[in-house]
């Protein structure tokens, strides 16, 4: 069908909602015609059209994530959720907020400062990313170790069924224990199971102050930072985050190129100053402390999220930029970190990565020619799983991501996947291959 014809079905459909013809884009997961709603309803018409007339949707937020799966350059429809947005229901004394998927990351955080509260979660590109694509990616950063994950703070969702039906899952209070917890179905499926209309989180209340502890390690002794980070973990200290910086990262973030640790600290001031003495008291004797205050935290972790490549760029480097996420042990980050660092000579690329030392979460962010990426992923998906872990590549271009296996091995739970899907989208409406095993 030509685009002319799709945009006049599409018309007849949804008269009043904003769409228009687009351009291919190299990182793909795009659509002939993008369609903007604004409701609930508009959504499910849009479903209920693809499902009965064979078409394949796929489903942006912001666009931060489009590099991030998917096998197709363009969809039949590409559902952008960015004029769908707002606060639904926010419950101040039971401290939940109910809020449409389309609604950025800061925008949200922002309001509910006003308020004197916060959803604790730490998502890269917090200006663009929406809540909804944090959810569906199940994203987190640095303070995952302090805050969970996307499915710690979620409870409960509105989904649209490829099929146009809107259901929901869980409920509007935090006490909700009757049945299967069916949210975390959804979290993480990279949309392939339905869109995400509405997202019902538990919130937390600001802190009355925070701060950042950078503890650099000249000499990158490996065995040093391990000692240090189980001395920590065993104390009565609590750290939000505990990541473990890359040289060229912390080069980047403040100009010293030595390995550091990030330590962040959250509480009452008189906490925070009493935890920041008790690592002075741990603190390996050739190392190097900084500490930054509250407003000097927040500027690091505001340039810190902003490292990561973004999906939403007009114009693609002309360098091959790969994003990386890796899962081990938790300690096991440190092995992965010496070997990132080799990588960069012996395939002849930048890389700057991170690591949390309390949760095992890595992420490693890759610059240079498209043939030594693909060579350095194999060779740190080959060395992660001989430790047990596994590699998902969250960022690169289409022509680059059909070369290779984005979520690695396929995991024994497969079968259950596909049956999942099968049953929810018999007509591969959404997002097409873009999750594990080519769902």
């Amino acid at each position: 069908m030509a685009i002319a014809e799709l945009l006049i079905e599409l018309k007849a459909v949804l008269p009043e909602a904003d769409m228009k013809e687009e351009e291919s884009h190299p990182l793909g997961d795009g659509g002939r015609v993008i369609v903007y709603p604004t409701t609930e309803e508009e959504i499910a018409a849009i479903l209920t059209y693809a499902n009965g007339n064979g078409k394949r949707i796929s489903i942006e937020g912001g666009g931060t994530k489009r590099g991030f799966g998917g096998m197709t350059e363009q969809a039949d429809i590409l559902l952008s959720l960015s004029n769908y947005k707002g606060i639904v229901e926010h419950t101040v004394g039971d401290m939940t907020l109910t809020v449409k998927a389309g609604t950025p990351f800061r925008e949200l955080q922002e309001y509910l400062a006003s308020h004197n509260q916060k959803l604790s979660l730490d998502p890269s590109w917090p200006e663009e990313t929406t809540i909804g694509g944090v959810i569906a990616a199940n994203e987190s950063g640095p303070k995952r170790l302090g805050y969970g994950s996307a499915r710690d703070v979620v409870i409960g969702l509105r989904m649209v069924y490829p099929d146009g039906t809107i259901i929901r899952a869980g409920g509007k209070v935090v006490k909700n224990v009757a049945g299967y917890d069916m949210n975390k179905l959804f979290i993480g499926s990279m949309g392939t199971l339905g869109v995400i209309s509405e997202i019902t989180v538990k919130l937390r209340p600001l802190p009355k102050y925070e701060s950042l502890v950078l503890l650099s390690f000249p000499e990158g002794n490996t065995e040093e930072v391990r000692s240090f980070a189980v001395t920590l973990l065993d104390s009565a200290m609590e750290p939000v985050s505990l990541e473990l910086l890359s040289p060229s990262l912390v080069e980047r973030l403040i100009g010293q190129k030595s390995a550091a640790l990030a330590i962040s600290f959250e509480d009452v001031e008189s906490s925070v100053h009493y935890q920041e003495e008790l690592v002075k008291r741990i603190q390996p004797a050739n190392t190097t402390m900084t500490i930054l205050s509250r407003q000097e935290a927040q500027v690091f972790w505001n340039e810190f999220y902003k490292i990561s490549p973004n999906g939403t760029a007009s114009k693609i480097s002309q360098e091959t930029e790969a994003s990386l996420k890796i899962g081990v042990v938790n300690l096991d980050v440190l092995h992965v970190m010496k070997e990132i660092e080799l990588l960069q000579d012996t395939h002849n690329i930048a890389a700057q990565a991170h690591g949390g030392l309390g949760h095992g979460l890595c992420q490693v962010h890759l610059k240079g020619a498209s043939d030594d990426i693909l060579s350095a992923i194999v060779q740190i998906r080959a060395f992660v799983t001989r430790l047990g872990g596994y590699v998902i590549v969250k960022h690169l271009p289409l022509a680059l991501r059909q070369k290779i296996n984005v979520w690695g091995e396929t995991p024994s739970s497969l079968f259950l996947l596909k049956g999942i899907k099968e049953k929810v989208d018999p007509n591969n409406v959404l997002n097409h291959k873009r999750f594990v095993g080519g769902i």
